[in-house]
């Protein structure tokens, strides 16, 4: 946080509402108080003012969760909403197949939003959910939307210290570097326990009409029955077939 708080009371409230993450999705009035830098009489306030409107929920023991009135609005972001239809018939095929976690990533900023996921019973527990963010440099999602950015995003996020998750994870500017550079030869990232131990990833790049890359389509699989290049080729016709959809629809979606 800036050391001076936000003045407006939109910002304020807004400062709040950022608190809550993956790792903090329920949090007490004193620990929003504290992580937004607000004193806790306006914290109070602004939280009832919340709580009536939906963006907030409060439980009976006094906690606090994001509301379904903010969910509802997400659902309505056109790009994100665009993509989601148009994956999803080919994600769930994928599943269908694999029974392995299947997922659609975009970038927001240094990391893969994951857009949305599925997964099973029999597939590896993973971290990643619908709404959470990972960084780019650890996830197969995330290399690809990495890998297919601008020479000096590329440059800036090498060279500016990501974070080592587990001790597999590549965060050596030159090694990185190469690694992105053979994602882009290959047209598919792979991980090996560089997010979490255990678990490995393989994923494509979903593009635009003119070649962009739009998201990543991902699966996660566990490390002792993976076979990861094997993958690849569904992965790649699951793409092209979620961006024919999005090609065919691209009128109606605009």
């Amino acid at each position: 946080m800036d050391d001076q708080p936000p003045r407006s009371v939109t910002l304020r409230a807004f400062t709040l509402l950022a608190t809550f993450t993956p790792a903090h999705p329920r949090q007490t009035l004193s620990e929003m108080s504290r992580r937004a830098g607000l004193p806790l009489a306006t914290t109070h306030r602004l939280l009832r003012d919340l709580t009536d409107w939906g963006a907030i929920t409060k439980d009976p023991d006094g906690g606090y969760r994001i509301g379904l009135r903010l969910w509802e609005l997400g659902m309505l972001t056109p790009a994100v909403n665009r993509l989601r239809e148009a994956a999803l018939p080919f994600m769930q095929e994928l599943y269908e197949t694999t029974r392995e976690n299947i997922h659609l990533a975009v970038r927001a900023g240094d990391e893969a939003l994951y857009v949305d996921r599925l997964s099973g019973h029999r597939s590896v527990p993973i971290i990643s959910r619908a709404g959470s963010r990972l960084p780019l440099h650890a996830t197969g999602v995330g290399k690809i939307l990495l890998a297919n950015q601008d020479p000096d995003f590329i440059h800036r996020f090498c060279t500016t210290a990501p974070a080592r998750c587990t001790k597999y994870t590549i965060v050596e500017p030159g090694r990185l570097l190469r690694e992105l550079s053979e994602v882009r030869r290959r047209g598919y990232a792979l991980t090996s326990e560089e997010m979490t131990l255990g678990t490995c990833s393989v994923a494509v790049p979903v593009r635009d009409t003119d070649g962009t890359v739009l998201a990543a389509l991902g699966m996660v699989l566990h490390t002792v029955r993976a076979d990861l290049a094997k993958q690849a080729p569904a992965l790649h016709t699951a793409a092209q077939g979620i961006e024919r959809r999005l090609a065919a629809g691209e009128e109606d979606w605009t």
